[in-house]
């Protein structure tokens, strides 16, 4: 591969001295070699600083405590390399990550690729992750060697129903991102930017199934770390009114109202948890009342619903 486009490696980082070391040496361990690679340290607390003076080849930036999304644009306003790839600082990349990533960007000009993993579970277990997404599954008929390539049309109705490529499966064109990472959001700014991209301009982007890194879990991720039900309450209901909110105009009807319904019954499920299991009353009918103001229909067909399938998980458990 002759491609010498610069990849500027944005790693943001929060308190994670014991495993920051992993995700610089896998960035440093790439066989693409031409790399800038910034560490924004977002506010640490415990020893981080020390532990990054002993990596002379990063560029290290440090700023008050933001949140992921102002520490990778900070990274994004640093960055020198035409191309970006973001590694979380939890995660560890496999050596030919980059190189089989760019080759695929630049050789076919997409706007984004992103990459399989093996998904960390609690239990110590590694896991396929992409091969079975129900959102992908749809497409693998159309790979050709490890890659599959999506039509504009099939980026666009991915996206609005799910993001399949979290911050460090990532490489994309600097020239295709609108306008980084938006900051009002709790948990999916990556999924958010995402969608800025793909309903602002008709983007061409390519995954491939082949296993280029690893996630792993702890306590403190922004979304494995957290409970269903804080993930409900941030992700599915505040993010995801925040994205109707910003991307309104960009939206078919039909998008708009396949986000709508999704927002209702994330509300009608928290309305749920929060009188059940928190015995918080009046948030609960206000949760309600928010969906019933929407569409009173669609709430009344999704209140048993709900309820139904949260017996179903009881009886599982």
């Amino acid at each position: 591969m002759d491609i010498q486009k610069l990849v500027t490696i944005i790693i943001p980082t929060y308190n994670r001295a014991t495993k920051i070391s992993d995700a610089i040496q896998s960035a440093l361990n790439q066989t693409y070699q031409h790399t800038q690679i910034i560490v924004i340290d977002d506010g640490s607390t415990d020893n981080t600083v020390e532990i990054l003076k002993k990596y002379p080849e990063i560029e290290y930036y440090y700023k008050e405590n933001g949140g992921q999304a102002s520490a990778r644009n900070l990274g994004l306003k640093n960055a020198k390399g035409s191309i970006i790839a973001s590694l979380d600082s939890d995660d560890i990349w496999y050596p030919d990550f980059l190189t089989k990533c760019v080759e695929k960007l630049e050789s076919e000009q997409l706007d984004f690729v992103f990459a399989n993993w093996n998904q960390e579970t609690r239990e110590g277990n590694n896991w396929d992750f992409l091969i079975n997404d129900p959102f992908l599954k749809p497409y693998f008929k159309k790979k050709i060697g490890q890659w599959v390539n999506l039509e504009y049309s099939e980026t666009r109705d991915l996206y609005i129903k799910a993001c399949p490529s979290p911050s460090s499966s990532v490489v994309m064109r600097k020239s295709s991102i609108i306008s980084g990472w938006d900051e009002k959001i709790k948990i999916g700014d990556d999924w958010c930017m995402y969608l800025d991209m793909i309903l602002s301009k008709e983007c061409h982007i390519a995954f491939t199934l082949e296993k280029l890194w690893n996630k792993r879990i702890d306590d403190i991720n922004i979304y494995d770390g957290r409970k269903w039900s804080e993930v409900l309450e941030f992700l599915y209901v505040a993010d995801l009114k925040r994205k109707m909110a910003r991307f309104n105009h960009l939206l078919t009807k039909i998008e708009l109202k396949l986000l709508q319904e999704r927002y209702m019954a994330s509300l009608v499920e928290l309305s749920k948890h929060n009188l059940i299991r928190r015995f918080k009353v009046f948030t609960s009918f206000n949760l309600l009342g928010e969906s019933l103001a929407m569409n009173i229909p669609f709430t009344l067909k999704t209140i048993p619903s709900v309820l139904l399938k949260s017996l179903q998980n009881k009886i599982k458990s």
